[in-house]
């Protein structure tokens, strides 16, 4: 079984990055990119997609290279905040319960990936 532990410093810091990379790069075309969304079953679901998209955003950094989360908090929360200010820019709505749910990712995810990179 593979586990973070166990790959090479260079493989860790490459696959964190490259895959928080990919990460930011759908989560801006998801935002910003103006498409219809898709039909919520609840009010402010919406909210439960940003924080899901930013928990996952700092997953792998944090799993793989949780001392680079010192960094890479403020520039998830300011990716975050740069979403919300150009979205109206793109026919999108600015809210800023949208930055809320995605800075509640941003520390949900560098919890849960510290914590599995302890205990990995």
């Amino acid at each position: 079984m593979i586990t973070a532990s166990s790959l090479r410093p260079g493989t860790r810091k490459a696959l964190a990055y490259g895959l928080t990379a990919v990460l930011a790069f759908v989560i801006a075309a998801l935002t910003l990119l103006p498409l219809p969304a898709p039909p919520l079953a609840i009010d402010g679901g919406d909210k439960v997609y940003h924080f899901i998209a930013f928990a996952g955003l700092m997953l792998p950094v944090a799993t793989l290279r949780p001392k680079a989360l010192v960094w890479m908090i403020p520039a998830a929360l300011l990716f975050g905040a740069s979403i919300e200010v150009l979205q109206p820019f793109v026919n999108r709505s600015r809210d800023l319960a949208d930055f809320f749910a995605d800075a509640a990712g941003v520390l949900a995810g560098s919890a849960l990936g510290a914590a599995l990179n302890r205990f990995s």
